[in-house]
């Protein structure tokens, strides 16, 4: 089967000699696990997603820690975080050994590991293939059948169909990461604040609302986005503030990690359901969206990013600010260029002022280098 070069890749293999311990954290099935044994084909593998690897682990611990001389890959180390505590002792001990990492879910992992492996770790998140990770499928396909297939290894690289794998998704995610969890009651209200959730991406997210639309009470809304973006289903992008006198939008926006996911959600079915879909525009947003965020987590990027909107005019959908600077943005998934388009950016820029570098209108027509680019270039 096909192998494709993850791009952060380079930065894993730039941390690996001065950490113990590499962290890769990420969604489900978004690759890490090949990504692992690609980079490091020498060493053991464990999946403590076996249950009975789980037993045998937690009836001696040391022993499975410290036996093997070799380096170590341990998939989907969330199901026992007490181990962080024997690896840090191991490699305080030994610190020549290596421990490769990794996680689908924040739920306990992250503050174990900031307890037990601070100074020993190099964490890392994998996401599913970006733009320049699988250029050839970008160029060669519709931007609605690239959003609406999404971007997971299982479908690009196995070609498994979008509708089959991202039902067997959901189920694996509601049924394994989620059963056990005390705060959610009823998983078929969960499911359905997901598809509501879905209805609202691209748009600042509500909590009363939306617990108004389930029946559920606003801090539970609030609990189970928190639950979303820690098992990283969704994220959320925060308003841009300034000193500029004007009256902000204070409230984040929510967006899926992966555009094919949140097309399963909205009963999108194929990419000609979604080229008349009433939600198409905020879906084109979010495909934009996560090629920002997957662009800041696969370069280790130093950067923030945030939205700019006025509670009553102007807005601008990503504001990278990047040290003193700032980069403007604005998304249309028009194929026809409008000069209107670029009203915002350039308002915005004079309001503003020396804080701006650079204003570009992403969309899906015609590029206009270097201001007006096509999606695909992401």
């Amino acid at each position: 089967m096909e192998y494709i070069r993850r791009i952060l890749s380079d930065k894993i293999i730039e941390a690996f000699p001065f950490y113990s311990v590499i962290l890769i954290t990420g969604p489900r099935q978004s690759g890490k696990t090949t990504l692992c044994k690609n980079l490091f084909p020498n060493y053991k593998y464990y999946n403590l997603e076996n249950p009975s690897l789980r037993d045998i682990v937690k009836d001696d611990p040391t022993k499975f820690i410290f036996d093997s001389r070799e380096g170590f890959i341990i998939d989907e180390v969330q199901h026992m975080p007490e181990l962080m505590s024997y690896i840090q002792v191991c490699v305080d001990e030994n610190p020549d050994r290596k421990f490769i990492l990794t996680g689908s879910s924040d739920f306990a992992l992250m503050e174990t590991i900031t307890q037990s492996l601070a100074g020993r770790a190099a964490l890392f998140t994998l996401l599913p293939f970006s733009f320049k990770e699988i250029k050839d499928y970008i160029r060669n396909n519709g931007i609605d059948l690239i959003m609406s297939n999404g971007f997971y290894p299982g479908i690009i690289v196995k070609q498994t169909p979008a509708e089959i794998f991202y039902s067997n998704y959901v189920s694996t995610y509601l049924e394994r990461d989620l059963r056990n969890i005390k705060a959610i009651e009823s998983l078929d209200l969960f499911r359905l604040f997901m598809k509501v959730l879905a209805s609202r991406a691209s748009c600042e997210f509500n909590a009363s609302s939306i617990s108004a639309e389930i029946g559920v009470s606003a801090p539970t809304i609030r609990n189970w986005l928190g639950l979303l973006k820690t098992s990283y289903i969704t994220f959320t992008l925060q308003p841009y503030y300034t000193n500029i006198g004007k009256r902000l939008s204070k409230t984040p926006k929510i967006y899926f990690y992966d555009t094919g996911l949140l097309c399963y959600l909205l009963d999108i079915h194929n990419p000609v359901e979604l080229q008349n879909h009433p939600l198409r525009g905020a879906i084109f947003e979010n495909l934009a969206l996560t090629q920002f965020i997957k662009e800041k987590f696969n370069k280790k990027e130093n950067s923030d990013l945030f939205f700019y909107r006025e509670n009553k005019g102007r807005e601008i959908d990503v504001v990278k600010s990047e040290g003193l600077h700032l980069n403007l943005y604005e998304i249309k998934s028009s194929k026809t260029f409008n000069k209107d388009f670029t009203k915002n950016l350039k308002d915005i820029r004079n309001l503003l002022g020396d804080k701006v570098s650079s204003t570009t209108l992403i969309y899906d027509g015609e590029s206009f280098p270097p201001d007006i680019i096509n999606i695909r270039d992401l």
